[in-house]
């Protein structure tokens, strides 16, 4: 058969029926995933009662649609195969109904290719060909085209309404024996509805994405408000399972080019699109949108070839020491799966700078904390805590990476609900996990003020981000003062001080927010950092005035640190109804006395025994 006689394409169609007669009891038929199911070809063959529809094996890599109905699966006609245990499969999977191959997705490819899981038909749905007869797979690719060349009879379902997308996509329509007409629009999905809690999570996981890094992205709440929080980085990469409406708004922002990417630079790297009907269109033809096999999606080798690689993994629960329960059942997206998970987390570990978060509300919606002391009783289970850098929640961030258990268990313990950190503290206690005289105020743990947070750049481009102090600040704090000289200490504290202790610098790191403010100052990756800079003032008693101080780690003196701090706790201190500060600062601390002159107050002096006694009236 000619090129000419391929494009006359119409003419080769044909009725389901007719492609139902070529079935054989037994046949084991990959069906084309999510999206690109061909809806057609399985809604027929559910309906179907011919003699020779029996004992069939459905192979399907994610059953997304209603197409197979699995509430009224007959094992005599046919049974399905799924790698994954999300979505509809879900319960099916539970209860017996439906077969699961465990299966690390970028292996899946593989698997079919040697036959191990074999596969005998391929109903597969395409765009109409082009004029050198080609069709394209388009908004999932995932293992079509390996179960196209290992069937022996393959069949395409046309939907010109499919959208024609680039990459690994195009098959010619001689690969088909048959082809059937679509009557049936293609699956979409309505946009994930946003929710005041996520777009906090969002907003604490967008503030830890540097520009210049490649992420992931999926479905759900999370990813739903994720994309807005991003719109104002740069060079942003995207290397994703799925393509999204979220997703799509964020390249359109133009915060993403790709061009920093390691592989596939100037490509958004995606296997499937799950979206509207807007988001279909708007991938019709797009040159910016690279869809490839799960094979290369999936693949941890692939994936840690971006710098910068964030893996941003959404979460359902998190103990003390990291571990993480990831979401079950009904619904989950890919990612979900312990394994697909690793793939990720593997491949951010193995990306040059590459981090890997994971994000969960502190609460479920029955009230109760998500930050527990044991993971024991859940299922799907994400064990490998080693991995673990990173965990968000609507309260901010939990640096996990090289800290020790009760350092994590400290971070964790920061970003739960308020009103269920003392009951975790406690149980940290009784598990020996926490010192047993580990301080907890109550109060500040519900006035932490968090809106205070910002970056701000200094010379030779030293970026520095500022927040309250936090308990889990001890050991940062504690580096800090053994990295001062004896000098540096007698300044901040009229004494030689030698030693700073868990019990003295618990004490200086659990505070008060409605009597002291702390300010620390950070650098080094975004959730993570160093301590460089801690500015305090706390409230005297009897009159509206505060005592202030400061503390620079010496290698980033003279960059404007001190008086950019100092101008910080002047606005919240005015916030606060306060009516000036008060310091004492020895006579030999000229450095200290010109941040109190560039902080554009009235600074009044008076000297006495080697010790300036300053008032500084608002």
């Amino acid at each position: 058969m000619n090129d000419k006689q391929y494009l006359k394409w119409e003419k080769r169609l044909v009725s389901p029926e007719i492609v139902f007669e070529k079935i054989r009891p037994g046949m084991r038929i990959f069906i084309g995933t999510g999206v690109a199911e061909p809806r057609t070809l399985v809604k027929h063959l559910m309906k179907n009662e011919s003699g020779n529809l029996q004992d069939l094996e459905l192979i399907q890599l994610v059953s997304m649609g209603e197409a197979v109905s699995l509430s009224e699966m007959s094992f005599s006609k046919f049974r399905l195969k799924t790698f994954f245990s999300g979505w509809i499969a879900s319960e099916a999977i539970t209860k017996g109904r439906v077969d699961l191959i465990p299966c690390r997705f970028y292996r899946i490819p593989q698997l079919i290719e040697s036959g191990k899981v074999a596969v005998d038909a391929a109903f597969v749905q395409v765009t109409p060909p082009d004029e050198a007869g080609y069709c394209s797979l388009g908004v999932a690719v995932d293992v079509a085209r390996q179960a196209m060349e290992q069937a022996y009879f393959v069949v395409g379902e046309i939907n010109d309404k499919m959208p024609v997308t680039y990459g690994d996509t195009f098959v010619h329509i001689s690969e088909f024996d048959l082809l059937v007409k679509s009557n049936e629009a293609p699956m979409y999905f309505c946009r994930w509805p946003e929710e005041e809690v996520f777009d906090k999570i969002a907003a604490n996981v967008a503030s830890i994405i540097d520009d210049e890094s490649c992420i992931n992205f999926s479905i759900g709440p999370l990813f739903a408000s994720l994309a807005k929080h991003l719109v104002h980085k740069r060079h942003l990469g995207i290397h994703s399972p799925f393509f999204t409406d979220a997703l799509m708004d964020l390249v359109k922002s133009g915060a993403v080019t790709n061009r920093k990417k390691g592989i596939y630079q100037g490509k958004s790297l995606t296997s499937h699109a799950i979206g509207t009907e807007e988001l279909m269109s708007w991938l019709d033809r797009n040159p910016i949108v690279e869809f490839q096999g799960i094979d290369k999606v999936f693949n941890p080798i692939t994936i840690g070839s971006n710098p910068r690689f964030v893996a941003i993994l959404p979460a359902r629960k998190a103990d003390l020491t990291g571990m993480i329960a990831l979401h079950a059942g009904k619904g989950k997206a890919l990612t979900s799966n312990p394994a697909e998970t690793m793939s990720f987390v593997h491949g951010a570990e193995l990306s040059t700078g590459g981090i890997t978060v994971f994000a969960l509300p502190c609460r479920n919606r029955l009230g109760k904390s998500n930050i527990l002391i044991s993971l024991e009783r859940f299922e799907n289970l994400f064990t490998v805590r080693e991995s673990v850098d990173l965990v968000v929640t609507e309260y901010g961030v939990a640096d996990l990476k090289g800290r020790t258990v009760r350092e994590r268990a400290q971070s964790l313990i920061d970003v739960a609900h308020p009103d269920d950190r003392k009951k975790l503290v406690e149980q940290a206690k009784q598990a020996n996990i926490l010192y047993q005289d580990q301080i907890f105020l109550a109060e500040s743990a519900k006035c932490y003020p968090s809106k205070i947070g910002t970056i701000e750049i200094f010379k030779n481009d030293l970026t520095v981000r500022f927040r309250a102090i936090k308990p889990s600040d001890e050991e940062e704090m504690r580096r800090l003062f053994y990295r001062f000289s004896d000098e540096a200490v007698y300044y901040r504290y009229f004494s030689p001080v030698k030693s700073m202790p868990h019990k003295k610098m618990q004490e200086y790191v659990n505070v008060d927010y409605n009597q002291i403010m702390s300010i620390v100052g950070l650098t080094g990756e975004s959730g993570h950092g160093k301590i460089i800079a801690e500015a305090r003032s706390i409230r005297e008693k009897l009159r509206p005035w505060a005592e202030v101080a400061f503390i620079v780690d010496e290698e980033y003196q003279k960059t404007g640190l001190a008086t950019y701090m100092y101008k910080m706790l002047i606005r919240l201190a005015k916030e606060k109804g306060l009516q000036g500060f008060t310091a004492e600062v020895l006579a030999s601390n000229k450095a200290m006395i010109k941040v109190f002159e560039k902080g554009g107050m009235v600074v009044k002096t008076t000297l006495e025994q080697g010790v300036y006694s300053i008032t500084i009236p608002f």
